[in-house]
């Protein structure tokens, strides 16, 4: 299969990326963050979560960063929500799309939402109810697709069932994730040959972890079967506090230079994403986790 002439970059940082931030940044500094990300040219931002603060501190206030960002034009703010009432707080602030999450592995999903797979998806009814009244779009995240913390290697079959189960609900996209950044090329490779027989491809994104240092490796395995749309995250920000030992997502400083340099389109100012992750990592007071943006911070 030829590798496609353009991808798609769903920008996670100011969600994924500073939920698993031990560092809170101030309010203003998140707003801040999501305008410079579009300003580079990132058209989808996930921009925060209606999730329980309690649970997730960092992601308070997500109502004001949505109403505090400079929106422009074509750029879709998404934000993630668990449940009914988080919905409703996305419409209110005025969330351009919403994402649902669930797992591929039952030990994920006891231990990351306290509920079944199964139960997991009946929560999302009144949700995808509530966007299709909305004329809302849904994208779906599927966790822990190449291996479980807990069930260990998870099969590809499974995957694919839920996957199914996401897109008949009303998901338009099913992101799949590399939780813990277990897998290998040839398993990305043979997970989408199998997920695309229940899932078209132009419908499928690939989310990797760079845990042991194959998030790249695993891109390229996606992008060779077709897959065009990939979550990262400015100066590898984040990593999964379910997941023990989980780095962050893969830099989107690093996707973005691969794709570079293979000819493949973003629309993405790769200097303007660099100074920001430069920007962040100061904020943070932490090592900027782009192997990219510590190459040409030092240039």
């Amino acid at each position: 299969m030829s590798l496609p002439q353009h991808v798609r970059l769903v920008e996670v940082g100011p969600r994924d990326g500073l939920q698993n931030e031990a560092r809170p940044i101030t309010l203003a500094q998140r707003m801040e963050l999501v305008d410079r990300l579009s300003a580079a040219g990132l058209n989808h931002i996930e921009t925060g979560s209606f999730v329980s603060p309690r649970w997730v501190p960092q992601m308070a206030d997500s109502a004001a960063v949505f109403d505090g960002i400079q929106r422009r034009p074509g750029v879709c703010y998404s934000a993630l929500v668990p449940n009914l009432q988080g919905m409703q707080a996305a419409i209110a602030a005025g969330a351009t799309e919403v994402a649902v999450f669930a797992s591929a592995s039952e030990g994920f999903s006891q231990r990351n939402i306290n509920c079944s797979i199964n139960e997991s998806l009946q929560r999302f009814a009144p949700v995808m109810a509530l966007a299709a009244e909305q004329g809302m779009a849904v994208r779906g995240y599927l966790s822990c697709v190449l291996g479980c913390p807990y069930d260990g290697p998870v099969a590809p079959e499974q995957v694919a069932a839920v996957s199914a189960e996401l897109l008949a609900m009303g998901c338009y996209e099913i992101s799949l994730g590399d939780t813990i950044g277990v897998g290998v090329a040839s398993a990305t490779r043979q997970l989408i040959e199998v997920v695309s027989q229940k899932v078209p491809r132009d419908q499928l994104a690939g989310h990797f972890h760079d845990t042991y240092g194959q998030a790249l490796s695993n891109i390229y395995a996606a992008l060779l079967e077709g897959v065009s749309v990939f979550d990262s995250s400015v100066a590898g920000l984040g990593g999964c506090p379910y997941a023990k030992g989980a780095s962050g997502n893969v830099a989107s400083e690093d996707v973005l230079y691969m794709l570079s340099g293979m000819g493949i389109s973003t629309g993405v100012d790769l200097e303007q994403l660099v100074a920001t992750g430069q920007w962040v990592c100061r904020l943070l007071e932490r090592e900027n986790g782009s192997r990219v943006g510590r190459a040409l911070g030092k240039a």
